[in-house]
């Protein structure tokens, strides 16, 4: 055996005289048996005939069993393990002569695995103050805010103006109406234009005025041009915000008061915010483990997480209404822009395995289930058609992957040496 590059080697096989004849000669009885030929009985013309008008067919399939057979053999002799297809050339291929060809291919590579307990992590548990708990509170009295209408009077700032519109002219010269908009004046998702020429209008009044919209305003059809419009107030309305008591805290949900309630979105931020610090100590110790260790990546593996990562931008892009087939790839400037992260996802994977195998993690049949059980319901079908799809469609093997790298994250966690962050 050759080693060429990387994980890439090379082997010249010698398939023994004696065995390509044996092999030719039941190939070339197997056609004979099935060849129809003029003036012969099926299976009756002679083996001369047949060898001569089916030289090239039973040339190939001889190639294509012999080929696989030998390759294999010696790859098991030698205790290679190949990824992806390996490239077969230089075939000698003449009668009386041994069947000689060189295949290249890739292996997966020997793995050192250096030292992965103990590793330097920035971490620290997060904090929740009373702020972040009173901040929370108010954005669940946003989301509970009722509009009530308010008797006719001025437009005033905080007030919630409940308008007709229809452009005069400006972009395209075509008008547009709509009947009812709810503005509120001087907030923050309000043009300020609007809060200008809308403040100070009793419902009933009218009015007429010009918008010129910034260059890089976020509607590109607006962005840059004045449009006309003609307004008329058709009333106003005034947000109020549930009061902070027990009622309140019971209203959203098994709590007996505010206490339980603040509690409770306590909970919920300090595990929000352990996720993501656990998440990027994880992130940053992936990078360490791959940092610390040098080794060679097969391309397939590579090319095969490039293409994962198009695929996954493809939709994302399809989620927010791109159509795929409008993007026109240059594959070679993405393998090449794509590359050296995929060959870091990739050394981290095989790491990720390889730090799995030595402290026996993986995943278990119940958790698997619950996966498995968690997805029926996703998909409201019964548990399992979900089972035996996933099993045919490699989903189980997939998830059973997903639960490992998570435990063997964890574990590179646990045995991690936190220190403060800057």
């Amino acid at each position: 055996m050759a080693l060429v590059e990387g994980c890439k080697h090379s082997l010249e096989i010698s398939i023994p005289v004696a065995e390509v004849e044996s092999e030719t000669n039941r190939v070339a009885a197997d056609v004979q048996t099935r060849a129809k030929l003029p003036g012969f009985r099926p299976g009756k013309a002679p083996s001369s005939i047949i060898r001569t008008r089916f030289a090239g067919d039973i040339r190939q399939q001889v190639l294509e069993n012999l080929i696989p057979k030998f390759l294999q053999q010696q790859l098991d002799a030698e205790n290679l393990s190949v990824v992806g297809t390996p490239d077969i050339a230089d075939v000698h291929f003449h009668s009386g002569e041994p069947l000689r060809f060189k295949a290249t291919f890739e292996v997966v590579p020997e793995i050192e695995l250096g030292e992965y307990k103990g590793l330097e992590v920035p971490y620290h548990e997060p904090e929740v103050t009373d702020a972040d708990i009173d901040k929370r509170v108010e954005e669940i009295r946003e989301q509970k805010a009722q509009y009530v209408n308010v008797d006719p009077r001025p437009v005033e700032d905080r007030d919630f103006a409940v308008v007709a519109l229809e452009s005069t002219g400006g972009v395209d010269g075509e008008p547009v109406k709509t009947e009812e908009m709810v503005l509120e004046i001087g907030g923050g998702d309000t043009f300020e234009a609007f809060t200008e020429n809308l403040r100070g209008l009793t419902p009933g009044d009218e009015k007429d005025f010009a918008v010129t919209y910034p260059a890089d305003y976020g509607a590109k059809r607006l962005a840059g041009h004045t449009v006309q419009f003609h307004a008329t107030l058709k009333g106003i309305r005034r947000k109020e915000l549930p009061e902070v008591n027990d009622e309140f805290a019971q209203d959203l949900g098994d709590y007996r008061n505010v206490e339980e309630l603040r509690e409770a979105i306590r909970k919920s931020i300090f595990a929000q915010r352990q996720y993501e610090a656990e998440q990027e100590a994880k992130n940053k110790l992936i990078d360490k483990l791959v940092d610390a260790h040098e080794f060679p990546v097969p391309e397939v593996f590579v090319d095969r997480q490039i293409n994962n990562r198009v695929e996954q931008s493809l939709r994302a892009m399809a989620a927010e209404g791109v159509d795929p087939r409008s993007i026109k790839l240059d594959w070679n400037k993405v393998k090449e822009t794509q590359r050296e992260k995929a060959l870091r996802e990739v050394k981290a994977s095989m790491l990720l395995a390889k730090v799995a195998a030595r402290e026996s993690i993986a995943a278990t049949r119940d958790e698997v289930d619950k996966e498995v059980e968690r997805a029926a319901r996703q998909q409201k079908e019964p548990v399992a058609a979900v089972q035996v799809r996933f099993e045919k469609d490699g989903t189980l093997g997939r998830i059973a992957s997903h639960i490992q790298t998570d435990k063997t994250l964890n574990f590179l966690f646990e045995h991690a040496r936190k220190t403060a962050e800057a």
